[in-house]
């Protein structure tokens, strides 16, 4: 299944496809023996999913497609609430805790437009790291260079990878630090953080309240575009017409290109140099704020405060249970004040407003979402390693979820060498702007390829 949402949609509408067949394809590629679905999925829903994707036909004969994603198999990250499933997260602390009332208003969403929820996605436990390591139930592997075993990035792993192998056309997870973009990013495929007030959290397992937020990851700008007007409850597709010609994009300069391999390099100066081009007007910019986020967030920030607020009961209770990677960084916010939690809530406010400032003459920033291609997973086995591999994943991301702004990943690298990620981005609200430029982007990229 390597085509994208609306090559899928197309083959519905015309009769070429079926629901059920896309769905029986899906769950093959989840059950095969020999490939990534039970690290994959924590959960699969076959019966379930079948059973959708038989009315979903049923109502395309009778004329009735609900919505552009009608008949479509989508995962979902396991931090979703599903009626009388238990909301795992990744982790088996909870796995006494009682089964979800409700679907989250997200689950909803996803159903009443017609979409085949074909299982619960694998992550790293509690969304706390961006790598996608998980000891309870296996890591995903990253498609490319199988043999090697490199991380899928995290936390939406195995959302990432559903899509990647097939499993799904597209995937819902959640984005903190780019829990989205960067699994997103190493797996060659475009994954959209927007606006986190747009989608509701509602019946989403937490990690930051002030952080969190609802993004898809497909195989084009369009594919998120699709899912995000479902998510958001709009119905709206927020892309519209746009030129790179006189498109100002900003490069930060400032911390955002610092510690880039090669191959990052190679493709991110790539890229800009196609963008220009096709008349981007492309400026570098120090964004000094860049620098001050690590003295905001040295005891902790908003992540491990917030975190805490949630899991102190049951980590007291199952900390050893935990992913001793995961607990740590938890703890960290036991030894916050909430003098402290204020002060970082102010800092941000103020970092915020500068950051604003600072982007407002620009239509938006480009920079490499990730910078560095996959790392192998035995490379990470030393804890320091880890700390250190997982901040610099997480580094240009995290800047855009503390400004509270929207942004895409799309693949920059070429065809048959290590995917690599370009990140978008914006200011709060500016979700169609990015968009609509993010497609202008994608296709300039995809023609440079084929010449």
């Amino acid at each position: 299944m390597s085509r994208t949402l609306t090559e899928l949609q197309e083959a519905l509408a015309t009769g070429s496809a079926t629901s059920i067949a896309l769905t029986e394809d899906a769950l093959a590629g989840a059950q095969a023996s020999n490939g990534e679905g039970a690290r994959v999925f924590t959960r699969l829903y076959a019966e379930r999913a079948l059973k959708a994707a038989r009315a979903s036909d049923a109502l395309r004969q009778a004329g009735f497609p609900r919505s552009p994603i009608e008949g479509l198999p989508i995962s979902i990250k396991d931090l979703f609430d599903v009626a009388g499933d238990i909301t795992m997260a990744g982790s088996v602390a909870l796995d006494d805790a009682p089964p979800a009332r409700a679907n989250s208003p997200v689950v909803e969403r996803l159903i009443a437009a017609g979409a085949v929820i074909v299982g619960r996605t694998n992550m790293t436990e509690f969304a706390f790291s961006g790598l996608g390591l998980n000891p309870h139930y296996g890591t995903p592997l990253n498609p490319f260079d199988r043999a090697a075993k490199r991380i899928p990035g995290g936390s939406s792993s195995g959302a990432a990878v559903s899509v990647s192998d097939g499993m799904a056309a597209a995937a819902v997870g959640t984005d903190t630090g780019g829990s989205v973009r960067i699994p997103a990013a190493l797996c060659g495929l475009t994954g959209f953080k927007p606006t986190a007030r747009r989608v509701p959290r509602d019946g989403v397992l937490p990690l930051s309240t002030s952080l969190d937020s609802v993004g898809p990851i497909g195989r084009s700008v369009a594919c998120c575009a699709m899912l995000d007007a479902v998510l958001s409850g709009t119905g709206e597709n927020l892309l519209g017409d746009a030129s790179l010609a006189g498109l100002r994009l900003a490069v930060p300069t400032t911390v955002a290109l610092d510690g880039m391999d090669t191959a990052v390099a190679a493709s991110f100066e790539a890229a800009l140099a196609t963008l220009s081009r096709a008349g981007a007007r492309i400026s570098e910019i120090a964004v000094p704020e860049f620098a001050q986020l690590g003295a905001i967030n040295v005891k902790g920030g908003l992540a491990a405060a917030e975190a805490w607020h949630w899991h102190r009961e049951l980590i007291q209770r199952a900390g050893e249970r935990y992913d001793p990677r995961v607990r740590v960084r938890i703890l960290r916010g036991r030894e916050m004040s909430a003098a402290d939690y204020i002060d970082v809530l102010a800092a941000r406010a103020a970092w915020v407003a500068a950051v604003e400032w600072r982007i407002a003459p620009f239509d938006a920033l480009v920079m490499p979402t990730v910078p560095v291609v996959a790392p192998r997973i035995d490379e990470l086995a030393d804890d320091a390693v880890f700390g250190a591999t997982n901040l610099l994943i997480l580094r240009n991301p995290t800047f855009i979820n503390f400004l509270d702004g929207c942004a895409l990943s799309l693949p920059c690298h070429r065809r048959g060498e290590a995917p690599v990620g370009l990140m978008i981005a914006g200011a709060g609200g500016r979700d169609r702007a990015i968009l609509s430029i993010g497609q202008a982007v994608e296709q300039a990229l995809r023609a440079a390829k084929r010449n």
